[in-house]
């Protein structure tokens, strides 16, 4: 699926259509997620999501923003559930549409990265995790957790269900994607070495709940869930059922603090070195000259940004 930038949809709100109790199933599969490997598996899954006892309806996209507006009819149509195969990517279209409705959502893991699903519960194997999907779609049983919501100063809006970076990741990522050659792995692995080869801290200005902090730092991520890049616990404490974000500000880190530091964050380490400081707000504003933000992986918008914990503002099928 190809990167979007701005949200050309509505926030969700009180307005928006309610969902059908009688209503289908829509299920948004990517089958390019995690390099093909689960695409023979959408048979099965979808099968066990008819053995629901409800009507199930694939939905049809070529890139995302094509997701993104099918996904949004689909809840104007009254759908019951929004079933998401597919990455992190997949579930960020996702909730663009969910977010903030009562209609309950189901993530598939079936991606390279997986982080919104592991964090919120659902088993890693894909058959596994549809089954955990359909048994709650038939004992009608959702739980609610909370999402971000990303705001530009222009009143775009994005919503994203895990982790929001803002630093030295975002800034791989956005030269990776302007990038043609190598393809594949490669690409990001040479834009890791471009960008530590030109790494310096930036100044960034935050408010936390009102509260300012002005810092100089490579990395900054605000997590609703703990983990990004397939499992690496940046904000190792973020609880999606807490009304709050985790703020993790890694400061004036050199190439070679990185290089030490960054394989500790897939064990939540990295928060214990004294350049790392850590902290929590409901509503976060965060600025920096020249950085474009990713969300769930995911381009989203440029700094400056408002991002703002939304308690219950998804309803998983768990």
């Amino acid at each position: 699926m190809l990167a979007v930038t701005a949200a050309d949809h509505p926030a969700p709100g009180p307005d928006r259509p309610a969902p059908r109790p009688d209503g289908p199933v829509a299920v948004l599969a990517n089958p390019t997620a995690g390099r093909g490997r689960h695409r023979g598996l959408l048979p099965r899954l979808l099968d066990r999501l008819a053995e629901s006892g409800r009507p199930v309806r694939l939905l049809e996209a070529g890139t995302a923003a094509e997701a993104e507006v099918v996904c949004h009819q689909a809840v104007a149509d009254g759908i019951a559930a929004l079933v998401t195969v597919g990455g992190d990517g997949t579930v960020h279209r996702g909730l663009q549409a969910v977010a903030g409705t009562a209609v309950r959502f189901g993530p598939v893991p079936a991606g390279t990265g997986n982080d919104f699903a592991a964090d919120t519960g659902f088993p890693a194997d894909p058959l596994a995790a549809v089954e955990v999907i359909a048994a709650a779609l038939r004992d009608g049983r959702s739980r609610p957790v909370d999402l971000a919501r990303l705001t530009g100063p222009d009143g775009a809006t994005r919503w994203y269900g895990a982790v929001l970076a803002a630093g030295f990741d975002a800034i791989v990522n956005e030269r990776a994607n302007r990038m043609r050659f190598p393809r594949g792995p490669r690409r990001y692995d040479l834009a890791i070495l471009v960008e530590l080869a030109r790494l310096r801290p930036r100044r960034y200005a935050l408010r936390l709940d009102g509260r300012p902090l002005d810092v100089d730092a490579a990395l900054v991520a605000v997590g609703n869930t703990a983990s990004y890049g397939g499992g690496m616990r940046v904000c190792p404490d973020a609880d999606p059922t807490d009304g709050l974000l985790d703020v993790v500000i890694g400061g004036r880190f050199d190439r070679r603090t990185l290089i030490r530091v960054k394989p500790r964050i897939y064990q939540g380490a990295h928060v214990r070195h004294p350049l790392v400081s850590t902290h929590r707000a409901r509503t976060v504003e965060l600025s920096a000259e020249g950085i474009t933000t990713y969300a769930d992986g995911e381009r989203a918008l440029a700094l400056p940004v408002t991002v703002t914990a939304v308690p219950g503002a998804v309803r998983l099928l768990r």
